[in-house]
């Protein structure tokens, strides 16, 4: 995972919780464009601050590094990790690897699906949940896994993900 840029106006914010602007593209771009390899590190600040990259971002991002859009849209369309649209809440990651499938990732996977009501790369009506797949979370031992932001649960079922979705799953309570 990339370290997350921590400039002055992100101060004190959950990450990816700042609406985007050119000028804070601008200022990501002209703090990291001197790195090796800048393009990387860029993409990763972007989507850290504002959650994922914005189509408008590109075109900033291509002019600061003097590369094509072409360019930059490729490097974003190759790495799964970035996010071309906002995510919900909860980024709900489900592990599809070898490991997992052999301890029944596949029915969770199913079940997570008919839950949320999405599929993968979807994010669910209420925006609470993103639904990803990835392919190890390194936890093999406690098949099947999923991820959620940052903490992995093991040996997850249908009846601990919906509980563990309960718990996330924030309400809106009407006054009179």
């Amino acid at each position: 995972m990339s370290e997350q840029s921590n400039p002055p106006s992100g101060q004190g914010m959950l990450p990816g919780s700042e609406e985007w602007t050119p000028d804070m593209i601008r200022e990501v771009v002209d703090d990291l464009k001197h790195m090796p390899g800048a393009l990387l590190p860029i993409l990763h600040a972007v989507q850290n601050r504002v959650g994922y990259v914005p189509e408008g971002a590109v075109a900033i991002i291509a002019d600061g590094l003097r590369q094509t859009r072409a360019e930059v849209h490729g490097v974003i369309s190759f790495y799964h990790h970035f996010r071309t649209h906002p995510v919900g809440s909860h980024v709900v990651q489900v592990c599809r690897a070898e490991a997992c499938q052999s301890m029944g990732s596949r029915a969770l996977e199913a079940h997570i699906k008919d839950r949320l009501g999405v599929d993968y790369h979807q994010t669910s009506a209420d925006r609470e949940f993103t639904l990803e797949p990835v392919y190890c979370l390194g936890n093999c031992a406690c098949a099947p896994s999923i991820r959620v932001g940052d903490r992995i649960h093991g040996r997850m079922s249908p009846e601990k993900f919906d509980r563990l979705a309960d718990k996330l799953t924030t309400s809106t309570l009407e006054l009179k």
